[in-house]
């Protein structure tokens, strides 16, 4: 009996240096503005994606530290940073292979709006856009998607490091629409203290993809493993749903 217990010890300690290992892990998770997703206020990042990321670091035992950067500096941050998470991203065919994904986080609806002053303008496919243009984040799944549609940055492509500088660019006149996520909208308007009615949707870009969290793909797979089984544990015991009810209503 003694024997057996010696030869089972090993295998329950290997079985928790992970756990250990785990917890004196730093895992940085490095994202842009795109409220209410994820954002810089009151001296620290916010959001329901940042949230949800450091509960499912307390419940993986890992250690997170958090930067909000625009969104160009935030790609080439996490691409240099071992243990690096990079958020909210949309998962497309493009970038499957560049990331090992945690998620999903979120849906993601990007809509075509105008001002809803302008009668003047209609909008029903983009070949039809003529001398107009669409505001857009640089760099974005957005932007990427609309520049393999054929439109090119500069002309029918106006780009802004982020929503609230297009929303604003709009309103001043400097473009006729503006690619955003529904609720974006709705945010970065609240902040303007303008109604949702102050936009008008003309055009679905993209309904049918989802955010992620993206790793490295050099990254631990068992990290990966962790992050996801968090995740599905807040999915299953409804933190993730009263979450999601304090920042989608």
């Amino acid at each position: 009996m003694k024997r057996r217990s010696c030869l089972a010890l090993p295998v329950l300690l290997g079985a928790r240096l992970p756990v250990a290992a785990a917890e004196d892990m730093v895992l940085l998770g490095i994202t842009e503005n795109l409220p209410p997703l994820n954002y810089q206020e009151h001296g620290g990042p916010q959001g329901f994606s940042v949230e949800l990321l450091r509960q499912m670091a307390a419940g993986a035992g890992l250690r997170l530290e958090l930067q909000v950067l625009p969104w160009q500096r935030a790609m080439q941050v996490a691409e240099a940073t071992p243990r690096s998470v990079l958020f909210s991203l949309t998962r497309t065919p493009e970038r499957e292979a560049q990331y090992q994904w945690v998620g999903p986080i979120a849906q993601r609806r990007i809509l075509l709006y105008k001002l809803a002053g302008r009668t003047d303008l209609t909008l029903t496919q983009l070949t039809d856009l003529g001398a107009a243009r669409i505001g857009v984040v640089r760099d974005s799944a957005a932007d990427r998607q609309l520049q393999a549609s054929g439109l090119r940055p500069g002309k029918e492509l106006e780009h802004g490091l982020d929503d609230a500088t297009n929303v604003r660019k709009l309103l001043a006149g400097r473009m006729e629409y503006i690619a955003l996520l529904d609720w974006a909208a709705a945010w970065n308007l609240r902040q303007l203290q303008l109604p949702y009615s102050t936009l008008q949707p003309v055009m679905e870009q993209d309904v049918a993809r989802s955010y992620f969290y993206g790793l490295r793909p050099d990254a631990d797979p068992a990290l990966v493993r962790r992050l996801q089984a968090a995740l599905d544990a807040l999915r299953r015991d409804g933190r993730y749903d009263r979450l999601k009810q304090r920042y989608f209503r």
